[in-house]
Protein backbone atom coordinates (compact mmCIF):
# COMPACT_ATOMS: atom_id res chain seq x y z
CA UNK A 1 0.00 0.00 0.00
CA UNK A 2 3.02 2.33 0.61
CA UNK A 3 4.67 2.02 -2.58
CA UNK A 4 1.06 2.63 -4.13
CA UNK A 5 0.50 6.10 -2.51
CA UNK A 6 4.27 6.91 -3.30
CA UNK A 7 3.87 5.97 -6.89
CA UNK A 8 0.58 7.69 -7.23
CA UNK A 9 3.00 10.82 -4.81
CA UNK A 10 5.04 10.47 -7.87
CA UNK A 11 2.66 10.67 -11.00
CA UNK A 12 0.92 13.86 -9.25
CA UNK A 13 3.99 15.34 -8.89
CA UNK A 14 4.46 14.67 -12.32
CA UNK A 15 1.57 15.63 -13.64
CA UNK A 16 1.76 19.13 -11.90
CA UNK A 17 4.90 19.94 -13.17
CA UNK A 18 3.79 18.93 -16.62
CA UNK A 19 0.82 21.01 -16.05
CA UNK A 20 3.29 24.48 -15.16
CA UNK A 21 5.56 23.83 -18.49
CA UNK A 22 1.80 23.22 -20.12
CA UNK A 23 1.08 26.75 -18.73
CA UNK A 24 4.03 28.80 -19.34
CA UNK A 25 4.64 27.25 -22.60
CA UNK A 26 1.01 28.22 -23.88
CA UNK A 27 0.66 31.53 -21.94
CA UNK A 28 3.77 32.31 -23.97
CA UNK A 29 2.10 31.38 -27.37
CA UNK A 30 -1.32 32.67 -26.70
CA UNK A 31 0.41 36.24 -25.61
CA UNK A 32 2.30 36.12 -28.87
CA UNK A 33 -0.54 34.99 -31.23
CA UNK A 34 -3.09 37.89 -29.16
CA UNK A 35 -0.32 40.62 -29.42
CA UNK A 36 0.21 40.01 -33.24
CA UNK A 37 -3.27 39.61 -33.60
CA UNK A 38 -4.03 43.17 -31.80
CA UNK A 39 -1.88 44.60 -34.44
CA UNK A 40 -3.35 42.91 -37.26
CA UNK A 41 -7.05 43.85 -36.19
CA UNK A 42 -5.61 47.75 -36.15
CA UNK A 43 -3.55 47.26 -39.41
CA UNK A 44 -7.10 46.01 -41.29
CA UNK A 45 -9.24 48.80 -39.88
CA UNK A 46 -6.82 51.59 -41.42
CA UNK A 47 -6.27 49.87 -44.24
CA UNK A 48 -10.11 47.99 -44.46
CA UNK A 49 -10.82 49.75 -48.33
CA UNK A 50 -8.16 47.91 -49.70
CA UNK A 51 -7.86 45.16 -47.31
CA UNK A 52 -11.46 43.83 -46.81
CA UNK A 53 -11.90 43.10 -51.08
CA UNK A 54 -9.66 40.43 -50.92
CA UNK A 55 -11.28 38.58 -48.13
CA UNK A 56 -12.50 35.18 -50.72
CA UNK A 57 -9.42 35.45 -52.46
CA UNK A 58 -7.31 35.34 -49.32
CA UNK A 59 -9.49 32.38 -47.55
CA UNK A 60 -9.09 30.42 -51.40
CA UNK A 61 -5.14 30.47 -50.82
CA UNK A 62 -5.24 29.44 -47.37
CA UNK A 63 -7.79 26.53 -47.93
CA UNK A 64 -5.85 25.19 -50.59
CA UNK A 65 -2.50 25.17 -48.88
CA UNK A 66 -4.34 23.55 -45.73
CA UNK A 67 -5.99 20.70 -47.32
CA UNK A 68 -2.72 20.19 -49.12
CA UNK A 69 0.09 20.20 -46.25
CA UNK A 70 -2.64 20.65 -43.65
CA UNK A 71 -3.43 16.97 -42.81
CA UNK A 72 -6.26 16.84 -40.11
CA UNK A 73 -5.89 20.89 -39.04
CA UNK A 74 -8.96 21.66 -41.31
CA UNK A 75 -11.13 19.84 -38.48
CA UNK A 76 -9.52 22.48 -36.04
CA UNK A 77 -11.56 22.74 -32.62
CA UNK A 78 -13.70 19.13 -33.93
CA UNK A 79 -10.07 17.25 -33.48
CA UNK A 80 -9.56 18.57 -30.13
CA UNK A 81 -12.97 17.35 -29.02
CA UNK A 82 -12.59 13.63 -30.67
CA UNK A 83 -9.48 13.64 -29.15
CA UNK A 84 -11.06 14.63 -25.47
CA UNK A 85 -13.56 11.76 -25.74
CA UNK A 86 -10.53 9.42 -27.02
CA UNK A 87 -11.93 8.75 -30.15
CA UNK A 88 -8.69 9.54 -31.92
CA UNK A 89 -5.45 9.32 -30.40
CA UNK A 90 -3.57 12.29 -32.00
CA UNK A 91 -3.57 15.40 -32.13
CA UNK A 92 -0.98 16.95 -35.34
CA UNK A 93 1.59 19.70 -34.01
CA UNK A 94 0.65 21.29 -37.43
CA UNK A 95 -2.74 21.88 -35.88
CA UNK A 96 -1.19 25.51 -33.94
CA UNK A 97 0.73 27.08 -36.92
CA UNK A 98 -2.62 26.71 -39.28
CA UNK A 99 -5.21 27.39 -36.62
CA UNK A 100 -3.03 30.75 -35.86
CA UNK A 101 -1.74 31.64 -39.15
CA UNK A 102 -5.43 31.23 -40.77
CA UNK A 103 -6.81 33.58 -37.93
CA UNK A 104 -4.20 36.24 -39.04
CA UNK A 105 -5.10 35.41 -42.11
CA UNK A 106 -9.02 36.37 -41.18
CA UNK A 107 -8.32 39.14 -39.44
CA UNK A 108 -5.87 40.63 -42.01
CA UNK A 109 -8.37 40.88 -44.51
CA UNK A 110 -11.99 41.60 -42.12
CA UNK A 111 -13.24 38.60 -41.47
CA UNK A 112 -15.57 38.67 -39.15
CA UNK A 113 -14.29 35.93 -36.10
CA UNK A 114 -13.15 35.51 -32.74
CA UNK A 115 -9.57 34.16 -31.21
CA UNK A 116 -10.89 31.84 -28.56
CA UNK A 117 -11.23 28.32 -30.81
CA UNK A 118 -7.26 28.76 -31.73
CA UNK A 119 -6.21 29.66 -28.29
CA UNK A 120 -8.19 26.25 -27.06
CA UNK A 121 -6.12 24.40 -29.86
CA UNK A 122 -3.15 25.87 -28.99
CA UNK A 123 -3.44 24.87 -25.66
CA UNK A 124 -4.54 21.44 -26.07
CA UNK A 125 -2.22 20.50 -28.70
CA UNK A 126 0.70 21.36 -26.16
CA UNK A 127 -0.60 19.80 -24.01
CA UNK A 128 -1.70 16.85 -25.68
CA UNK A 129 2.46 16.63 -26.51
CA UNK A 130 3.63 16.80 -23.30
CA UNK A 131 1.54 14.08 -21.99
CA UNK A 132 2.15 11.60 -24.75
CA UNK A 133 5.65 11.68 -24.00
CA UNK A 134 5.51 9.64 -20.62
CA UNK A 135 3.99 6.16 -20.78
CA UNK A 136 0.71 6.02 -18.27
CA UNK A 137 -0.76 9.33 -18.78
CA UNK A 138 -3.87 9.83 -19.53
CA UNK A 139 -4.09 11.65 -22.91
CA UNK A 140 -7.78 12.44 -22.11
CA UNK A 141 -7.67 14.76 -19.42
CA UNK A 142 -4.29 16.27 -20.89
CA UNK A 143 -6.75 17.62 -23.48
CA UNK A 144 -9.40 19.52 -20.96
CA UNK A 145 -5.35 20.46 -19.20
CA UNK A 146 -4.52 22.55 -22.08
CA UNK A 147 -7.54 23.74 -23.01
CA UNK A 148 -8.26 25.37 -20.04
CA UNK A 149 -4.37 26.92 -20.49
CA UNK A 150 -5.14 28.06 -23.56
CA UNK A 151 -8.41 29.71 -22.69
CA UNK A 152 -6.69 31.15 -19.48
CA UNK A 153 -3.91 32.37 -21.57
CA UNK A 154 -5.59 34.60 -24.37
CA UNK A 155 -8.39 36.30 -21.84
CA UNK A 156 -6.75 36.18 -18.50
CA UNK A 157 -9.60 34.48 -16.87
CA UNK A 158 -8.37 31.49 -15.37
CA UNK A 159 -11.43 30.61 -13.18
CA UNK A 160 -13.50 30.56 -16.35
CA UNK A 161 -11.00 28.96 -17.82
CA UNK A 162 -10.71 25.87 -15.57
CA UNK A 163 -14.83 25.43 -15.46
CA UNK A 164 -15.00 25.97 -19.23
CA UNK A 165 -12.30 23.24 -19.96
CA UNK A 166 -14.26 20.92 -17.89
CA UNK A 167 -17.67 20.93 -18.70
CA UNK A 168 -17.52 21.83 -22.31
CA UNK A 169 -17.15 18.52 -23.73
CA UNK A 170 -20.05 16.51 -22.11
CA UNK A 171 -22.60 18.94 -20.78
CA UNK A 172 -23.57 18.06 -17.05
CA UNK A 173 -20.36 16.06 -16.19
CA UNK A 174 -17.35 17.97 -14.51
CA UNK A 175 -14.28 15.54 -15.03
CA UNK A 176 -12.79 16.97 -11.12
CA UNK A 177 -10.21 14.27 -11.00
CA UNK A 178 -8.38 16.61 -12.97
CA UNK A 179 -9.05 19.88 -10.93
CA UNK A 180 -5.86 20.56 -9.57
CA UNK A 181 -3.36 19.97 -12.57
CA UNK A 182 -5.92 22.26 -14.83
CA UNK A 183 -6.15 24.73 -12.06
CA UNK A 184 -1.93 24.61 -11.88
CA UNK A 185 -2.01 25.00 -15.71
CA UNK A 186 -5.04 27.87 -16.16
CA UNK A 187 -3.21 30.37 -13.85
CA UNK A 188 0.40 29.75 -14.93
CA UNK A 189 -0.84 30.52 -18.38
CA UNK A 190 -2.58 33.46 -17.27
CA UNK A 191 -0.21 34.81 -15.40
CA UNK A 192 2.53 33.82 -18.68
CA UNK A 193 0.35 36.04 -21.12
CA UNK A 194 0.01 38.85 -18.59
CA UNK A 195 3.62 39.15 -17.93
CA UNK A 196 4.61 39.09 -21.52
CA UNK A 197 2.10 42.10 -22.37
CA UNK A 198 -1.23 40.69 -23.55
CA UNK A 199 -3.75 42.95 -22.74
CA UNK A 200 -7.29 41.87 -20.78
CA UNK A 201 -10.84 43.81 -20.86
CA UNK A 202 -11.94 44.77 -17.90
CA UNK A 203 -14.49 46.92 -16.07
CA UNK A 204 -15.92 47.49 -12.98
CA UNK A 205 -19.56 48.00 -12.81
CA UNK A 206 -21.12 50.34 -10.32
CA UNK A 207 -23.80 48.09 -8.37
CA UNK A 208 -26.62 47.93 -5.72
CA UNK A 209 -25.69 45.46 -3.13
CA UNK A 210 -29.87 44.63 -2.88
CA UNK A 211 -31.54 42.39 -4.61
CA UNK A 212 -35.45 43.50 -4.53
CA UNK A 213 -37.76 41.02 -6.26
CA UNK A 214 -38.81 43.84 -9.30
CA UNK A 215 -35.07 43.65 -10.54
CA UNK A 216 -34.75 39.69 -10.35
CA UNK A 217 -37.87 39.85 -12.14
CA UNK A 218 -36.06 41.49 -14.55
CA UNK A 219 -32.96 39.30 -14.86
CA UNK A 220 -35.08 36.07 -15.36
CA UNK A 221 -36.81 37.63 -18.11
CA UNK A 222 -33.33 39.16 -19.74
CA UNK A 223 -32.02 35.51 -19.04
CA UNK A 224 -34.65 34.22 -21.16
CA UNK A 225 -34.12 36.92 -23.93
CA UNK A 226 -30.18 35.80 -24.00
CA UNK A 227 -30.54 32.20 -23.41
CA UNK A 228 -32.48 32.44 -26.69
CA UNK A 229 -30.59 34.84 -28.82
CA UNK A 230 -27.57 32.53 -27.43
CA UNK A 231 -29.96 29.22 -28.61
CA UNK A 232 -30.58 30.91 -31.83
CA UNK A 233 -26.75 31.83 -32.16
CA UNK A 234 -25.64 28.08 -32.09
CA UNK A 235 -28.59 26.83 -34.33
CA UNK A 236 -27.39 29.37 -37.34
CA UNK A 237 -23.86 28.65 -36.83
CA UNK A 238 -25.37 24.53 -37.35
CA UNK A 239 -27.38 25.47 -40.13
CA UNK A 240 -25.32 27.69 -42.02
CA UNK A 241 -22.43 25.40 -41.72
CA UNK A 242 -24.46 23.09 -43.09
CA UNK A 243 -26.30 25.07 -45.67
CA UNK A 244 -23.20 25.91 -47.27
CA UNK A 245 -21.24 22.53 -47.53
CA UNK A 246 -24.17 21.35 -49.51
CA UNK A 247 -24.32 24.15 -51.99
CA UNK A 248 -20.72 24.50 -52.03
CA UNK A 249 -19.05 21.21 -51.81
CA UNK A 250 -15.21 22.18 -52.89
CA UNK A 251 -14.27 24.07 -49.92
CA UNK A 252 -11.62 26.24 -51.69
CA UNK A 253 -15.01 27.82 -53.90
CA UNK A 254 -16.98 27.09 -51.10
CA UNK A 255 -14.47 30.27 -49.15
CA UNK A 256 -14.07 32.71 -51.80
CA UNK A 257 -17.38 32.39 -53.37
CA UNK A 258 -19.01 33.12 -49.49
CA UNK A 259 -15.82 35.14 -48.87
CA UNK A 260 -16.48 37.80 -51.27
CA UNK A 261 -20.36 37.81 -50.50
CA UNK A 262 -19.03 38.45 -47.04
CA UNK A 263 -17.25 41.49 -47.59
CA UNK A 264 -19.27 42.99 -49.62
CA UNK A 265 -22.08 42.82 -46.75
CA UNK A 266 -18.93 44.20 -43.97
CA UNK A 267 -19.04 46.94 -47.01
CA UNK A 268 -22.43 47.64 -46.94
CA UNK A 269 -23.41 47.52 -42.93
CA UNK A 270 -21.57 50.73 -41.89
CA UNK A 271 -18.16 50.33 -43.85
CA UNK A 272 -16.74 47.72 -41.90
CA UNK A 273 -18.14 48.20 -38.13
CA UNK A 274 -19.04 44.45 -38.07
CA UNK A 275 -15.59 42.75 -39.52
CA UNK A 276 -12.91 41.49 -37.18
CA UNK A 277 -13.31 40.75 -33.55
CA UNK A 278 -16.00 42.59 -32.57
CA UNK A 279 -13.79 44.87 -30.05
CA UNK A 280 -15.24 47.92 -31.25
CA UNK A 281 -18.76 46.91 -30.47
CA UNK A 282 -17.87 45.96 -26.78
CA UNK A 283 -16.18 49.26 -25.84
CA UNK A 284 -18.86 51.16 -27.27
CA UNK A 285 -21.70 48.93 -25.28
CA UNK A 286 -19.61 49.88 -21.98
CA UNK A 287 -18.48 53.18 -22.72
CA UNK A 288 -21.25 55.01 -24.22
CA UNK A 289 -20.36 54.64 -27.86
CA UNK A 290 -23.37 54.20 -30.56
CA UNK A 291 -25.20 51.28 -30.74
CA UNK A 292 -27.97 49.85 -33.22
CA UNK A 293 -30.38 48.14 -32.24
CA UNK A 294 -29.92 45.14 -34.68
CA UNK A 295 -25.97 45.34 -34.02
CA UNK A 296 -26.48 42.05 -32.11
CA UNK A 297 -28.36 40.44 -35.33
CA UNK A 298 -25.82 41.68 -38.22
CA UNK A 299 -22.85 40.82 -36.10
CA UNK A 300 -24.40 37.36 -35.72
CA UNK A 301 -25.20 36.69 -39.41
CA UNK A 302 -21.17 37.93 -40.64
CA UNK A 303 -19.81 35.42 -37.74
CA UNK A 304 -22.03 32.63 -38.90
CA UNK A 305 -21.26 33.48 -42.46
CA UNK A 306 -17.34 33.97 -41.89
CA UNK A 307 -16.87 30.45 -39.79
CA UNK A 308 -19.12 28.29 -41.72
CA UNK A 309 -17.37 28.88 -45.01
CA UNK A 310 -14.18 27.81 -43.58
CA UNK A 311 -12.54 30.95 -42.46
CA UNK A 312 -10.51 30.03 -39.34
CA UNK A 313 -11.09 32.09 -35.83
CA UNK A 314 -13.18 31.44 -33.02
CA UNK A 315 -16.61 32.30 -31.51
CA UNK A 316 -16.19 33.72 -28.35
CA UNK A 317 -15.58 37.19 -28.94
CA UNK A 318 -18.05 37.76 -31.29
CA UNK A 319 -20.76 36.08 -28.69
CA UNK A 320 -19.20 38.69 -26.43
CA UNK A 321 -19.86 41.62 -28.88
CA UNK A 322 -23.36 39.95 -29.59
CA UNK A 323 -24.53 39.90 -25.73
CA UNK A 324 -22.87 43.38 -24.95
CA UNK A 325 -24.35 45.07 -27.50
CA UNK A 326 -28.16 43.49 -27.08
CA UNK A 327 -27.75 44.37 -23.68
CA UNK A 328 -27.04 47.61 -23.94
CA UNK A 329 -29.57 47.64 -26.21
CA UNK A 330 -32.40 46.33 -23.40
CA UNK A 331 -31.37 48.55 -21.19
CA UNK A 332 -33.79 51.40 -21.45
CA UNK A 333 -36.65 49.03 -22.29
CA UNK A 334 -35.58 47.26 -18.51
CA UNK A 335 -34.93 50.64 -16.79
CA UNK A 336 -31.62 50.04 -16.13
CA UNK A 337 -28.06 50.99 -16.61
CA UNK A 338 -26.50 50.26 -20.19
CA UNK A 339 -23.36 48.73 -18.97
CA UNK A 340 -24.77 46.52 -16.57
CA UNK A 341 -26.88 45.00 -18.70
CA UNK A 342 -24.65 44.86 -21.30
CA UNK A 343 -22.23 42.83 -19.10
CA UNK A 344 -24.92 40.47 -18.29
CA UNK A 345 -25.68 39.79 -21.78
CA UNK A 346 -21.73 39.76 -22.29
CA UNK A 347 -21.83 36.58 -20.23
CA UNK A 348 -25.36 35.18 -20.63
CA UNK A 349 -25.05 34.78 -24.18
CA UNK A 350 -21.60 33.27 -24.02
CA UNK A 351 -23.07 30.51 -21.52
CA UNK A 352 -25.92 29.52 -23.75
CA UNK A 353 -24.30 29.26 -26.97
CA UNK A 354 -21.68 26.91 -25.66
CA UNK A 355 -23.89 25.35 -23.71
CA UNK A 356 -22.18 26.11 -20.28
CA UNK A 357 -23.22 27.00 -17.03
CA UNK A 358 -20.48 27.42 -14.58
CA UNK A 359 -18.19 29.16 -16.87
CA UNK A 360 -20.25 32.20 -18.11
CA UNK A 361 -20.86 33.36 -14.20
CA UNK A 362 -17.02 33.03 -13.55
CA UNK A 363 -16.29 35.14 -16.83
CA UNK A 364 -18.30 37.81 -16.01
CA UNK A 365 -16.92 37.92 -12.53
CA UNK A 366 -13.81 38.03 -13.74
CA UNK A 367 -14.30 40.91 -16.07
CA UNK A 368 -16.38 43.07 -14.08
CA UNK A 369 -15.89 42.03 -10.61
CA UNK A 370 -16.61 39.37 -8.04
CA UNK A 371 -19.53 41.54 -6.15
CA UNK A 372 -21.32 40.96 -9.43
CA UNK A 373 -21.54 36.95 -9.21
CA UNK A 374 -25.48 37.28 -7.26
CA UNK A 375 -26.73 38.78 -10.77
CA UNK A 376 -24.74 36.56 -13.15
CA UNK A 377 -25.56 33.55 -11.36
CA UNK A 378 -29.71 34.55 -11.85
CA UNK A 379 -29.40 35.67 -15.48
CA UNK A 380 -26.65 32.41 -16.82
CA UNK A 381 -28.63 30.10 -14.79
CA UNK A 382 -31.85 31.11 -16.54
CA UNK A 383 -29.99 31.50 -20.17
CA UNK A 384 -28.41 28.18 -19.65
CA UNK A 385 -32.30 26.63 -19.30
CA UNK A 386 -33.50 28.37 -21.93
CA UNK A 387 -30.58 27.30 -25.04
CA UNK A 388 -32.48 23.86 -25.38
CA UNK A 389 -29.09 21.98 -25.04
CA UNK A 390 -27.76 23.62 -28.46
CA UNK A 391 -24.02 24.32 -28.44
CA UNK A 392 -21.56 25.98 -31.32
CA UNK A 393 -19.52 23.19 -30.61
CA UNK A 394 -21.48 20.45 -33.11
CA UNK A 395 -19.24 17.49 -31.34
CA UNK A 396 -20.41 18.54 -27.91
CA UNK A 397 -21.87 15.49 -26.13
CA UNK A 398 -24.50 15.28 -23.22
CA UNK A 399 -23.84 13.33 -20.36
CA UNK A 400 -26.60 10.83 -21.12
CA UNK A 401 -25.14 10.06 -23.98
CA UNK A 402 -21.39 10.05 -22.72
Amino acid sequence: MRGYSLEKMKHVGLVLILSVLIGLSVGALDAGFGRVLDYISIFFHQHKHILLPFLGFAGMLFVHIQLKYGKDSHLGIGLIFKAGYGEVSKVPKRLVPFAICGTWLTHLFGGSAGREGVAVQIGATVAHAFGRQFQGMNYKRFIVIGMASGFAGLFQTPIAAIFFAMEVLVVGHLTYDVLLPTMVASFTASFTSEFLGLSKFSYHLVLDDRLPWFLIVRLVILGIIFGLVGYLFARTMRLTRLTLTNHFPNPVWRIGIVGIIVSILLFVFHDGRYASLGTNLIVDSFHGGTIYPYDWLLKMILTALTLACGFQGGEVLPMFAIGSTLGAALAGIFGLPVDFVAALGFASVFGSATNTFLAPIFIGAEVFGFDAIPYFFIVCAIGYLCNGNRSIYSLQKIEKEF
